[in-house]
């Protein structure tokens, strides 16, 4: 493979010399290859997109084909699902508006979300849904970026517990409403808090939240904004809350897995599916579709504290405080008990995680995330390394964890 040059050192004599470093090897990319193929030809995965960057040096595999026993390949210009690979991007934007003043972090979030403002908070978690105490204090921007604003999803069996069955009826449990932001956050206000502001991290709607706080913020609606202050600037011209037409040829179909035997069933067809028109609730969490060339330059971006070709997205602090971990270990207690689904990376910064200690190849430092439609996407300074596999085949059985898994093994092997 090609390798990049640093002219950062001198010799005996004391003459600048060219010191080369590798980028990426061309042994790892070839065990990467056969170990990706092995999977598609399983059948674990109809197709997949997969990408490592380091440095000036980008590898993309394409492989299989966009839908399950069809003859359309994939290529490295097919859309994807992002689905939670949304978060970062959400958390992104929320940035943007920190640095123009017009939000605060540490600000409480009435007075842009009246409808969050003086909460009630369930006594326990299996309490009835009146059964509640007031907050200790007002929500936070930081508690949304951190997802510690105590409301999430509720990591037990559906109607466990009652506030899940009042998320069910009031339409909240769906990514696909079929009412719009400021209904959707009216609903929400409805219910108790599940934890007091501050108290744990608890997935996912946090960044929903935020995108209903970007665009009463902004003026803007949510795609608008990001369309003008992030895809735009760094060339992402894919990127949006639904596919167009003239492009819904490129998107998959995606598969959830049937529970019973682990075959792959339709869960969303291309055409005619729910992302083939604009969306009434545009999701901060998860309702992003992109391609592997788009998202790598908003990972890039995050890898130069801030700029991309040229052009500053963000601050270099800004950068540096996303992706430093934000949460106590009392904080970390439900999601560090989920193991290697929200535990294995140790820490949490704005939107994705943050990788505290050497679990795998990985180093500290690491930042990104993983969405449930069968996408990942991380990040590594130390290395200077950003690895995105997309599949559109859900995180709902061992299979797409597994293919997760090796991939990251190899993608560390593609280091020269």
């Amino acid at each position: 493979m090609s390798k990049f040059t640093s002219w950062d050192t001198k010799d005996a004599w004391g003459q600048w010399e060219e010191r080369e470093r590798p980028g990426l090897s061309q042994a790892g990319l070839d065990r990467m290859r056969r170990v990706l193929a092995a999977h598609v030809e399983s059948g674990a995965v109809p197709g997949l997109v997969a990408l490592v960057g380091r440095g000036d040096e980008t590898h993309v595999e394409t492989m299989g084909t966009l839908h399950a026993g069809g003859a359309e390949p994939m290529r490295r210009d097919t859309l994807f699902r992002m689905a939670s690979l949304t978060k970062p991007i959400t958390a992104t934007g929320v940035m943007i508006l920190a640095e123009e003043c017009r939000l605060r972090l540490d600000d409480p979030v009435d007075e842009w979300l009246p409808e969050l403002a003086d909460r009630q908070v369930l006594r326990s978690i299996d309490a009835p849904v009146d059964d509640t105490v007031p907050a200790t204090r007002p929500i936070t921007v930081r508690d949304l970026l951190t997802f510690t604003f105590g409301f999430g999803v509720v990591l037990a069996a559906p109607d466990t517990y009652p506030i899940q069955t009042a998320i069910r009826e009031l339409g909240l449990d769906t990514t696909a409403p079929d009412f719009g932001p400021d209904e959707w956050i009216r609903r929400l206000g409805t219910l108790p808090l599940m934890r007091q502001p501050g108290e744990l991290w608890q997935y996912h709607v946090g960044s929903d939240v935020l995108g209903v706080l970007i665009a009463r913020v902004s003026g803007q609606p949510l795609e608008e904004f990001l369309r003008e202050r992030l895809f735009a600037p760094l060339g992402m011209k894919d990127t949006g809350f639904h596919v167009p037409a003239d492009r819904i040829h490129r998107l998959p179909t995606s598969y959830a897995h049937d529970p019973g035997d682990g075959r792959l069933i339709v869960w969303d067809e291309a055409a005619g599916g729910k992302y083939g028109k604009p969306p009434i609730f545009p999701a901060g969490g998860d309702g992003l579709v992109s391609t592997v060339d788009d998202y790598h330059a908003f990972y890039r971006m995050l890898l130069n504290k801030g700029t991309h070709g040229g052009t500053r997205v963000l601050s270099r602090a800004s950068v540096e405080l996303m992706t430093t971990d934000h949460l106590t270990p009392g904080q970390k207690t439900e999601k560090d008990a989920f193991g290697d689904h929200f535990g294995r990376h140790g820490g949490y910064g704005f939107g994705m995680a943050v990788r505290t200690h050497r679990r795998d190849l990985a180093s500290p430092g690491q930042f990104g995330w993983d969405g449930g439609l069968g996408t990942t996407a991380y990040a590594d300074p130390a290395e200077d390394l950003v690895g995105i596999l997309l599949t559109q085949s859900a995180m709902d059985s061992v299979h797409t964890p597994r293919l997760h898994k090796d991939f990251w093994t190899t993608a560390y092997q593609t280091i020269a």
